[in-house]
Parts: structure tokens; sequence; C-alpha cells
């Protein structure tokens, strides 16, 4: 996995926690809130010890991301969640904040089910933690008229390989799909196009093909009662069985190996 498609794919969590995060202090607090991620952390705003909360992730995908915010922020929004004076930080204030994650849990679920199934999620607060060589996303929370404070996501290695995985896999899936104008489609339905039948093939050693004389006979990798098939631009687009019409060479279609109007996708 290249570290495109790591940031890529960490990104897409982060903005889907950021939303359901912001709608659960909302509710918390009574006021609106709004996270966003940022390109770069925003060292000035990191002050105090840091808290830190693991979000285990099962089900569809599994590993772990790890929440980090800091004490004095910790205590603001725990007083604000818990309706309290601002004071100092309490064990109060982090369990208050892991409330508000708790919360937000079935809103990240939703928002990414579609791209990666069905996820659960199990919060608790950890201590001690180190983090050399995880991936790191910003964010910053904020409330209007109040300054904004710093989290950060950390995504371990599990856990960002099955995202970017399946991110690559959707991506892939959707490069594939077939978009097709119906109103430019009609613009050339005119157009002769050139289909040939193919009654079997053989490949020939040079030898062979330059030794070819007048009533030589090649056998084709194709028995008498296997069906022709019919090829546009040398795609296989149908197969059936070889009939004379008026003399000539035809063929009676008994399958479509896939819808015509592929062949012509944009």
């Amino acid at each position: 996995m290249d570290n495109q498609s790591n940031k890529n794919a960490a990104h897409v969590f982060a903005a889907a926690f950021a939303e359901s995060f912001a709608d659960s202090l909302t509710q918390l607090v009574g006021s609106e809130w709004h996270l966003k991620t940022l390109d770069s952390p925003d060292l000035a705003t990191r002050q105090g010890q840091p808290v830190h909360y693991r979000l285990t992730v099962d089900g569809a995908r599994q590993g772990e991301c790890f929440i980090e915010s800091y004490e004095p922020q910790v205590a603001l929004l725990g007083a604000k969640i818990l309706d309290h004076p601002e004071e100092a930080y309490t064990d109060d204030h982090a369990d208050a904040l892991q409330k508000a994650i708790v919360s937000a849990t079935p809103g990240l679920s939703a928002a990414l089910s579609d791209q990666y199934g069905e996820l659960t999620f199990k919060v608790e607060k950890v201590k001690g933690l180190a983090f050399g060589g995880m991936f790191v996303v910003p964010l910053e929370a904020s409330e209007k008229g109040s300054a904004a404070i710093p989290v950060l996501l950390y995504f371990d290695g599990q856990l960002l390989n099955e995202l970017t995985s399946q991110s690559e896999s959707k991506a892939a899936s959707e490069s594939e799909q077939i978009l097709i104008d119906p109103t430019n489609l009609k613009l050339v339905m005119d157009v002769e196009l050139n289909v040939s039948l193919r009654f079997g093939q053989r490949q020939l050693p040079l030898r062979e093909v330059l030794e070819l004389e007048s009533g030589a006979v090649i056998e084709l990798d194709r028995l008498v009662d296997e069906p022709v098939e019919l090829l546009l631009d040398g795609k296989l687009i149908a197969r059936g069985e070889a009939v004379i019409v008026d003399g000539n060479y035809g063929l009676r279609v008994t399958e479509i190996t896939q819808p015509i109007s592929s062949h012509f996708a944009r």
C-alpha cells in the first residue's frame, strides 16, 4: 500500500468520525459543534498531558484507532457535557468525553457501512501509550465563539491496511463499472460494424506455416458440435450454431456472453 492510499483511507474514516463526534457533542452539550480534519496538526493548541481512548474496530474490518486529546481541553469538554463549572481536569471529565465518543459510534458505523460493511466499536480509556510509526490524522473541534480543541486519531497497522485494501478494491470496482450515455449511443446506431465468426483456432510453428500448400488440413481446437463464436472487434459477444443462409454462412445465436451495449461504454 502506498502512502497516498493510506492517507486517503485514513481521512475517509477520520471525516466520518469527525461528523459523528460533532453530532454527539452537539446533542450532549446542547450547542452546535463542528469537527474537521487538518492537513497537519496545530502544535500550538497541544497543551497539557495527553488523554487517550482506544477505539477497537470489529466486524467487517478489524483493528484499533486511538483518540488523543489533552487534559485542559478534556476538562473543558467534560464540564460542558456534565453541565458543570469549568475546573481542573479530573477522571469525571475523561469519563464524560468517553461517553460522547461512545455516543458517536452508531453514526460512525452507519457512515462507513456502504464502503466497509458492518462495523462495531468498543471505546475505552487507556494510559501509557506511545505512537511511534502510527499513521495520524489531526482533527479540530470547535464551538462557535470558543477556541479550537485539538483531537488526533492514530491508526494501527492492521486497521489501516484493511481500510486501504477495501478502498482500493472499491475504487477498482467503480472504475470497471460501465457508463453508457443513451443519447450519445443513438447518434451512432446506423454505423456499420465488422463482426466475424470464429470456428476455432490453433497455434502453428513457423515451420508448418511455411510448409502450407493446397490440400493441407489444419485441425482446430474445437469439436464439431461446439458453438461458433461471434466476435466484434476481436471481442467475444455471442455464441451460436453455424447455419447456411442463401448459400452463405450464418449464425443462429444461442448465447449472449454480455450485454452488447457494454462494448460501447464511455
